[in-house]
């Protein structure tokens, strides 16, 4: 059965590879992403530094609601999530989204939408090595794994982990509930 699953992204700075893996991921096998930003237009993706490709937004965050999906991605590089917190419409949609049960996936620097949401706290996840700090502060436990499952949360460290981030997330939208890829 064909899941929709929002991917959240600001409109410049998502890394690219995580983004469009999943994206391919969930196409493959039959599901339909959404990309939702806070505005309208289109997203600057980027390889690290470097510019990339761009992609259209399909729709806002105004328009939608936890309601219309199964599962919230969140894509990472270093200024989508650092812009994203900044926004509290799509603050409120991730706090509402964890909120809810349904998978929320978030890789890379993406958890920083999560420790801005305040739903971190007695929670474990893993995320790039540099938000363990911001990870404890917010009341979390940080763990160094390809990939980590807590009840809906699932996270991945960087790109490398990409295929067990991805297949973590089929897992929950296949049986309702992730379970971590052995190492």
């Amino acid at each position: 059965m064909s899941k929709n699953v929002a991917f959240l992204v600001a409109h410049e700075g998502v890394e690219q590879i995580e983004l469009t893996e999943p994206w391919k991921a969930l196409e493959d096998a039959g599901h339909e992403p959404v990309l939702v930003s806070p505005r309208s237009g289109e997203v600057q993706m980027f390889e690290h530094l470097d510019k990339a490709d761009t992609k259209q937004v399909d729709k806002t965050v105004a328009e939608v609601s936890v309601d219309d999906f199964d599962a919230l991605v969140l894509p990472g590089g270093v200024a989508n999530p650092d812009a994203l917190r900044t926004d509290e419409s799509a603050v409120s949609f991730v706090k509402d989204f964890v909120a809810s049960g349904k998978a929320v996936a978030a890789i890379c620097h993406a958890p920083w939408a999560l420790v801005e949401a305040d739903v971190l706290k007695g929670r474990t996840l893993t995320s790039y090595p540099s938000l363990q700090t911001d990870i404890r502060n917010a009341g979390g436990t940080w763990v160094d794994e390809r990939v980590h499952v807590d009840e809906n949360l699932i996270t991945s460290r960087n790109p490398d982990d990409l295929p067990a981030f991805c297949s973590a997330l089929l897992e929950a939208l296949e049986h309702g509930s992730a379970s971590a890829a052995p190492e």
